[in-house]
């Protein structure tokens, strides 16, 4: 028998696997595109199936496929999603610009199934596609895969780092650290102080991100090939929304401007910019940890993270901090995904955006490092790290610029003044301002102590 079977599409005969599901216009992004070896998104592709079982759904409503056609439709969507669908998807990311060929894919695989299920032909374009274009579904579906894996994936994960970092809080609290600004030592503050910051900086990317999502589940479905809705029912989009909120869960909406949805991809650019300030807070975070824990004798070593795995392949006993470092590298290559879908962004030429796919790649990926990562940053170096209180107490007894809450008592001058002559000798603050000053040791020690000053005032 041979590997192979003979297809026709608009531009002729092409030879396709004989086992493939999809068809010619398949095999010719296939051929044409051997660029990366990488395959769109699995979260893509399922919401590119999710999407085409609404359409169906919408069209039999509307009148638009016969009820057979379109329930046959249906059932093809549930039996991809149910396997491995993705093994049915070989067109690269590096496609056409506005991921006809990857639309096509889906048309061409669920009509087999469908044809199968029907026992009779059912169209890629006639019944698949009925409806939509390539440049109203491919946008729509940046949108609902990007609403899905945000709603599923990566609020949930931020929440859980949140919550670890509020437990984390309230077990550290006892705890006071020297402060540092410009890397030098400055004003004490809490251990409990310091992880409420990082946990305001989570609490913020959760809140700007739930404000995102409105704008991200309003879709272009409806606009076909420019934005005017030609060949589409002008009930399908309302339709289609309510459809798809049927099969997710996620109140899907009928796009103000399918010209704006079409033409530009600003939502997928704002969204992706919120998610590169999601991965600088992660990125403080990661590295504050990594200062913390420097050491453990030439270092800080403030806290001790948890000894994940050996750390050096030649300095036996050396342990290093695994997790925030991988934290900052998902930072630095979210963050440069950003850039890549902010060039994408402007590419909207006339009325369709021409970067679909690496726009979609970029996206999704940057959701799912981010999902990722968060999880991992919250169990396996902040809910677990130690505290190495004696080094904390050792710092904060040398630490001079304790002196500043003399300020108010013998001025700034002076106070500059005990805190470099404390520096030079090496010797506790409060043992130079017992010389250079009037005041007491019990008020110096009142004055001084760093507990009180992680409270602020005078």
């Amino acid at each position: 028998m041979s590997d192979t079977r003979i297809e026709r599409d608009s531009m002729g005969e092409l030879a396709v696997p004989a086992t493939a599901l999809y068809g010619a216009q398949t095999q010719r992004a296939v051929n044409n595109f051997p660029v990366s070896g990488q395959k769109m998104p699995a979260s893509f592709i399922r919401a590119l199936i999710l999407a085409k079982a609404a359409a169906a759904q919408a069209n039999i409503e509307l009148g638009q496929i016969s009820q057979a056609q379109g329930e046959a439709i249906v059932t093809a969507c549930k039996e991809l999603l149910a396997g491995d669908f993705m093994q049915h998807f070989p067109v690269d990311i590096f496609q056409t610009g506005s991921g006809t060929s990857t639309n096509m894919n889906a048309n061409e695989v669920i009509a087999t199934l469908a044809s199968r299920v029907l026992g009779d032909k059912v169209s890629p374009n006639d019944h698949v596609n009925c409806g939509q274009s390539s440049n109203d579904i491919i946008p729509t579906t940046i949108h609902v895969s990007a609403a899905i894996e945000v709603s599923e994936r990566l609020l949930p994960a931020l929440g859980h780092l949140l919550k670890v970092l509020c437990e984390k809080s309230l077990e550290v609290q006892p705890y006071v650290k020297t402060g540092r600004t410009h890397l030098m030592d400055a004003m004490p503050v809490r251990m409990s102080q310091v992880l409420d910051g990082w946990g305001q900086q989570i609490q913020s990317n959760i809140e700007h991100l739930r404000a995102l999502l409105p704008s991200v589940q309003a879709l272009a479905q409806g606009g076909t090939a420019v934005g005017t809705g030609i060949n589409a029912h002008p009930r399908f989009a309302d339709t289609f929304c309510a459809e798809l909120k049927a099969l997710t869960g996620i109140p899907f909406t009928r796009g103000d401007n399918f010209f704006a949805l079409i033409g530009s991809q600003d939502t997928a650019v704002a969204l992706s910019g919120q998610l590169k300030t999601t991965a600088v807070s992660l990125m403080k975070i990661a590295n504050d940890l990594r200062w913390m824990n420097s050491g453990p004798l030439a270092g800080l070593a403030e806290i001790e993270l948890e000894a994940l795995q050996p750390g050096s392949s030649i300095m036996p006993g050396k342990v290093n901090p695994v997790i925030p470092e991988a934290t900052a590298m998902v930072a630095a290559q979210v963050i440069g995904n950003d850039a890549a879908i902010t060039v994408a962004g402007q590419s909207g030429n006339f009325e369709l955006n021409v970067m679909l796919p690496v726009i979609a790649q970029n996206l999704l990926s940057n959701i799912q490092l981010l999902s990722n990562v968060s999880r991992l940053l919250a169990d396996k170096a902040i809910a677990s790290f130690k505290v190495n209180e004696p080094k904390l107490k050792e710092a904060l007894e040398r630490n001079p610029i304790l002196v500043t809450a003399l300020n108010p008592l013998i001025g700034y001058l002076k106070a500059a003044e005990i805190a470099k002559q404390a520096y030079k000798e090496g010797r506790p603050i409060i043992e130079v301002a017992l010389e250079q000053t009037d005041l007491g040791r019990e008020e110096l020690e009142r004055l001084l102590n760093p507990e009180k000053l992680t409270e602020g005032g005078i």
